[in-house]
């Protein structure tokens, strides 16, 4: 399935005999008419999507048809489904786009790209509208979203005059949208062509491509004089951007921009960097570990299921502080005996940590001891 941009490995292996190029027709038919059983929502719509690329015009147009008479009880599922596949979501969109209640939650979920909900926004009613415009993170990473909004009939005038003055108090400014021209009026009270031109992600990363567009390791030699004071003027322009500016270079910016970002005071600046697509394991690693990132950003790293694959992650939430106590003691439940003792006698994690800890090393114990007596 050479057109298929996704790897088939993105499927379970027992579907591989119904998507795989190479299997009979018969069995690739037989999938995408959604006749596989005992098939979760998620996967068999993936199935669809991989078949959608194949080579047998019948199959190719059978798997269409398929995904677009989904019933709600699989749409449902494999729409809110946390690990979806962007391109799949992005394809569905489309195959559903005349079933109001399959956009919104093509809308809702995270996992969603920026593009679609773009493409989707001058198209959709007022109460998916609404939901785009509620998006906030959204509307200031991509200003195809707003310039979507502003071309939609059905947009009620208050939520796109609400949406354009959220952008533009963020620093969006589009010089060729209307409403948003008139919204900076509105909220400035002067004319954004006489605005003296600030800086924006995309001229600080064509000014400084090779700090803020790849990810190098910081070299282990001593920074020099000149390196350090190019890296202080980055900062410093970095902290004068508009938030809708810090948004994009968290984006599209590489670690040193990241971590500039990560420490703003705007929640959706921290938000944008952490949600970033380049973001490292690494990078995850040193967040979940500080005490100093904020509670928004620990949420959604605590709240990704992707992330929690990695026992190291687990194991370093469980000593942070900062941590909500119910989710550390979840995670504390699952560590491995020699970690939970480690705990058990480290006096730099939360009192509470340490005390279930050496509870549920007396209680192992305990266990042990009476299996050993009988």
């Amino acid at each position: 399935m050479a057109d298929c941009p996704l790897p088939l490995d993105e499927l379970p292996r027992p579907l591989h005999k119904h998507a795989d190029a190479k299997a009979p027709a018969p069995l690739r038919m037989m999938g995408a008419k959604g006749l596989v059983p005992a098939v979760a929502p998620s996967d068999l719509v993936t199935l669809l999507f991989f078949l959608s690329f194949d080579g047998d015009e019948a199959v190719r147009s059978t798997a269409v048809h398929s995904a677009e008479g989904l019933p709600d009880k699989v749409f449902g599922p494999a729409l809110r489904a946390e690990d979806a596949h962007p391109a799949v979501l992005d394809w569905l969109a489309d195959r559903l786009r005349s079933k109001d209640n399959a956009l919104e939650l093509v809308l809702l979920n995270p996992q969603t790209p920026d593009e679609t909900v773009a493409r989707l926004a001058p198209l959709v009613s007022q109460p998916l509208a609404d939901i785009v415009r509620q998006n906030e993170l959204r509307l200031l990473r991509s200003d195809a979203i707003i310039r979507g909004l502003c071309q939609n009939p059905n947009v009620l005038a208050s939520s796109v005059d609400g949406a354009c003055d959220f952008c533009v108090r963020n620093g969006l400014v589009l010089l060729d949208v209307p409403q948003l021209v008139a919204a900076h009026i509105r909220v400035h009270g002067v004319d954004p062509t006489a605005k003296p031109e600030e800086d924006t992600a995309q001229k600080l990363m064509s000014e400084y491509r090779e700090h803020l567009a790849e990810d190098q390791a910081p070299p282990l030699r001593a920074e020099t004089d000149e390196e350090r004071a190019r890296r202080q003027t980055i900062t410093q322009r970095i902290l004068k951007m508009s938030v809708a500016e810090k948004i994009k270079l968290a984006t599209l910016g590489n670690r040193e921009a990241r971590n500039i970002l990560l420490r703003d005071a705007n929640k959706l600046v921290a938000m944008a960097s952490v949600t970033s697509p380049r973001i490292t394991e690494g990078e995850i690693m040193m967040l979940a570990s500080s005490r100093t990132t904020s509670a928004d950003v620990l949420r959604y790293i605590y709240g990704n299921r992707d992330f929690l694959r990695s026992y190291a992650l687990k194991l370093t939430l469980v000593k942070n502080g900062k941590v909500p106590l119910p989710t550390a003691l979840r995670f504390l439940q699952n560590l491995q005996e020699k970690d939970i003792k480690e705990i058990a006698r480290d006096r730099n994690v939360p009192s509470t940590v340490m005390a279930q800890a050496k509870a549920i090393m007396m209680k192992r114990e305990a266990a042990q001891k009476g299996r050993g007596e009988k």
